[in-house]
């Protein structure tokens, strides 16, 4: 008679820890093009309804407000790390562990005590803000409500201070859906230098719609619905008119024509002069070996990233395109490469 063995559940501490060196910042599509997050620097507690594309979305406020656009840096970067490890072909868990500090450091905040009191509160919003939708994620259909995040939990804590150490973070199924499924995209690490709400949407927005496209044009009124602002026509004509003066968007020019929206990709350009100049067109072949020399990198973004460290020395003439890019991308990984203890 074979012994009867008790059923080995999942353990349910499993997590994922973010330790990834220098990961490359990703952003969910969903969320990209639905005005989700609040813009607004008050407690925003208005019930917002929404139909798009033939999606229904309702998002609902704790009590103490809608997530806002700056809460997101969170989920960026848990998304982010979580990227980095699934191309590497390594465990993943919707449970994050996390280093307070690590987060603070890679959003481009302060690590004194009252950036550590706002990051509570952020875990707060997030969890707190209740999203009912249709919207599909990964050929899944979530219709019921859920949070942003479904939990959040001090490990660690310094007594002395009072700051956070080490934190998890359970990630709704709908987020992490749009992990798994890969519905999401890379973007600009220059996002988090960008303080004003309004700009960071603006932002995302060229990035979903303009793309790699050399431009993008839109009507004012869609673009104020398409950010999810509650101010008038008129007072929101005249902030994108403060966009398009300072021209602090990362990768694109934003330009305002009456009541028409236009961005142009300033990548897509540059790109242009470098091939009028050398021809320069990398191989299928070389995204490959380049994704061998850096693992866990975007190719695409180290590609960017190449191009304009080549402008940046002067243009030198390039023997081997080629074989240029592929020496970037190794040299930037060795570089990462890194004790995870010296990263603090």
């Amino acid at each position: 008679m074979e012994d009867d063995k008790p059923l080995k559940l999942r353990d349910e501490t499993d997590f994922f820890v973010c330790d990834v060196f220098d990961a490359v910042p990703k952003d969910d599509i969903a969320s990209m093009e639905h005005p989700i997050f609040s813009l607004s620097a008050k407690p925003d507690k208005e019930v917002r309804c929404y139909q798009l594309n033939g999606y229904n979305i309702k998002i609902t406020p704790s009590g103490i407000g809608l997530a806002t656009i700056h809460d997101k840096d969170i989920l960026i970067y848990c998304m982010s790390q979580i990227v980095a490890k699934m191309n590497k072909g390594e465990k993943l868990s919707k449970t994050v562990r996390i280093k307070a500090r690590d987060l603070l450091i890679s959003t481009n905040r302060g690590t004194g005590g009252r950036d550590y009191k706002l990051l509570k509160d952020s875990f707060e919003r997030l969890r707190g803000t209740s999203i009912t939708t249709d919207i599909e994620t990964n050929n899944k259909r979530i219709v019921e409500g859920f949070g942003l995040i479904d939990k959040w939990k001090i490990i660690t804590e310094d007594l002395k201070t009072d700051k956070m150490v080490e934190l998890e973070i359970t990630l709704s199924d709908w987020m992490y859906n749009s992990i798994l499924g890969k519905e999401f995209l890379t973007i600009s690490k220059n996002y988090f230098e960008l303080r004003s709400a309004l700009d960071r949407r603006i932002y995302e927005l060229a990035r979903k719609y303009c793309g790699k496209q050399n431009e993008w044009r839109i009507d004012i009124n869609n673009l104020k619905e398409k950010c999810g602002s509650q101010s008038n026509i008129r007072h929101f004509k005249y902030l994108i008119g403060k966009v398009c003066e300072s021209q602090q968007i990362p990768d694109y020019e934003i330009f305002l024509d009456q009541n028409i929206v236009l961005f142009k990709n300033k990548k897509e350009q540059h790109q242009s002069l470098i091939s009028k100049k050398q021809n320069i067109q990398l191989k299928s072949s070389t995204y490959e070996k380049a994704r061998s020399a850096a693992p866990g990198y975007d190719v695409y973004a180290l590609e960017q990233e190449w191009l304009q460290w080549w402008k940046d020395s002067g243009e030198p003439e390039l023997r081997s395109s080629d074989a240029a890019f592929i020496g970037f991308c190794r040299q930037k990984y060795q570089n990462s490469v890194k004790p995870y203890g010296l990263l603090l």
